[in-house]
């Protein structure tokens, strides 16, 4: 979860690492360690590697192709928080998923392993579902990065098991094909962390629109700063954890028929950047 008073810093970070250099449809994309699950589904639009096969970041996709903008939620857990979850906080959110049911909004969804192994039912069910995408969080929810928002760090030698054991998680809650997407908790990367994923055949999602709806309490501010953010080709981060981020099922129902109305269409990451237009 990215606290309120600090969620804007995330988009600082947005720009310093993108090394997206087009979009590849891989039909085998590189395999992790031997025995390790591969982290897509075959034909899973992805962008290609950067300089030295560096892992790829996406932001947004084509901004003059048309009214399409992607709402993505991260479904998070950190690895320390499971006790909290056996005392009866809730780290879901069923009534955001049931609204996007509702209003038939595609949505990526990124979760990490451990939240996985919290709400396998949950887990499961959204990964069975063709509206929705799953989506790596990593496992743990520990930070990539040095100083992300209080999170606690994962070594760089723990950064590509980190996925991995996600990928693993994912597939034994009954997720069937997580998609080759990657989301660094907090959004916080650098280049370590790029080239440790190196060669796993993910793509590096971020955003840019911040919903600020983690630790929000009032739902038409949160769907204010959505609706003034989003342009086409957007990526919107929001969050599926009812104990931290609340207002997100309201912001949900009032943003999307707004949106509409402006006529956008909502669309998964995998079809934004399979829309970029510069594949290989």
């Amino acid at each position: 979860m990215i606290p309120p008073a600090r969620r804007l810093i995330a988009l600082c970070l947005l720009g310093a690492a993108l090394t997206a250099c087009g979009t590849a449809r891989q039909e085998h994309p590189a395999s992790p360690a031997s025995g390790s699950p591969s982290p897509s589904p075959s034909r899973a639009p992805v962008l290609a590697p950067g300089p030295g096969g560096l892992t790829p970041v996406f932001e947004h996709g084509p901004r003059t192709r048309g009214k399409t903008v992607a709402l993505t939620f991260d479904a998070d857990m950190t690895a320390d928080q499971g006790p909290r979850a056996a005392a009866g906080e809730r780290f879901d959110n069923p009534g955001l998923i049931r609204a996007l049911r509702e209003l038939k909004v595609p949505a990526t969804v990124f979760m990490t392993g451990s939240w996985a192994e919290q709400y396998p039912a949950e887990a499961r069910d959204l990964g069975r579902d063709p509206r929705f995408e799953v989506a790596n969080h990593s496992w743990s929810h520990y930070a990539f990065t040095a100083d992300c928002y209080g999170l606690p760090t994962v070594d760089a030698g723990r950064m590509r098991a980190d996925v991995e054991r996600a990928y693993a998680s994912l597939r034994a809650a009954g997720v069937p094909h997580p998609m080759p997407y990657f989301r660094f908790p907090g959004g916080c990367y650098d280049q370590r962390a790029l080239r440790a994923l190196s060669g796993l055949g993910v793509t590096a999602v971020q955003w840019d629109v911040v919903s600020g709806d983690a630790f929000a309490t009032d739902a038409d501010a949160v769907a204010r700063q959505v609706l003034d953010g989003v342009r086409p080709g957007s990526v919107v981060v929001l969050h599926c954890t009812r104990s931290a981020a609340p207002t997100t099922e309201q912001v949900v129902r009032t943003v999307v028929p707004e949106l509409r109305g402006r006529g956008y269409r909502f669309v998964k990451v995998s079809e934004l950047i399979g829309g970029t237009g510069t594949g290989r």
